[in-house]
């Protein structure tokens, strides 16, 4: 799963990494959790991107409530295009979330915190799905991280990890005349090279810190 992030790259480096044509406004953070309003990044009809900020927990449009999208954080690559809660979003309102690093567990005892980040600590982004919910006067635009079986680098911590779509299929990915099965095999592209998993501290398991000690390497010694 993926359940805590970080995005920690100028506004500048964002505008340049997913090639976006005005400035970008977003609060960057070491320690991102569900529930908070999270940087994502869609295409529009003329094929330019723009940077939304969007609540992290996907609420269906059919909905009667809010109350449960915490419940939605991530969204199982295997079954996207059967569930009701995703299918929708995933033929027509697919987005890419900016991290430069994300949180994971380890399964053996669930006490020992890794961040996974690229080697040159540059940005990336993982799939995500956005949808629109409305009730009466009320609005709420939401979105999911997209999650896969954990890949070698994974597997020793947890079972699950995020999907990175490489940059190259940005616009393969965003792109809403898309073939759904086009954009399904993009779930199936290896975008993690280059990357590691760092042991950290228990500063970060508390969502509530948020500074550079939640990305501190534990000392070897």
């Amino acid at each position: 799963m993926c359940g805590r992030y970080s995005l920690n790259a100028s506004a500048e480096a964002i505008v340049e990494h997913f090639q976006l044509l005005r400035p970008v406004k977003f609060q960057s953070s070491y320690n991102i959790a569900p529930s908070q309003k999270i940087l994502n990044i869609v295409e529009l009809d003329d094929g330019s991107r723009k940077a939304v900020n969007l609540f992290w927990g996907l609420v269906p449009s059919w909905a009667k409530d809010s109350k449960n999208s915490s419940h939605l954080i991530n969204a199982r690559m295997e079954t996207i295009r059967e569930k009701p809660s995703f299918r929708n979003a995933f033929k027509h309102r697919r987005c890419l979330i900016p991290a430069d690093g994300f949180y994971e567990w380890s399964r053996s005892d669930g006490k020992q915190a890794f961040h996974i980040h690229r080697e040159d600590r540059q940005p990336f982004a993982f799939a995500g799905l956005w949808e629109q919910w409305q009730h009466n006067a009320e609005t709420l635009y939401s979105c999911t991280i997209i999650t896969t079986a954990a890949n070698a680098l994974m597997q020793p911590i947890h079972e699950r990890m995020p999907v990175i779509i490489a940059p190259e299929h940005y616009h393969d990915w965003l792109n809403k005349a898309a073939d759904a099965d086009d954009a399904y095999r993009l779930l199936d592209d290896p975008a993690y090279s280059h990357t590691g998993a760092t042991p950290v501290g228990d500063w970060v398991n508390n969502p509530r810190h948020d500074d550079e000690r939640c990305i501190q390497a534990l000392s070897s010694g």
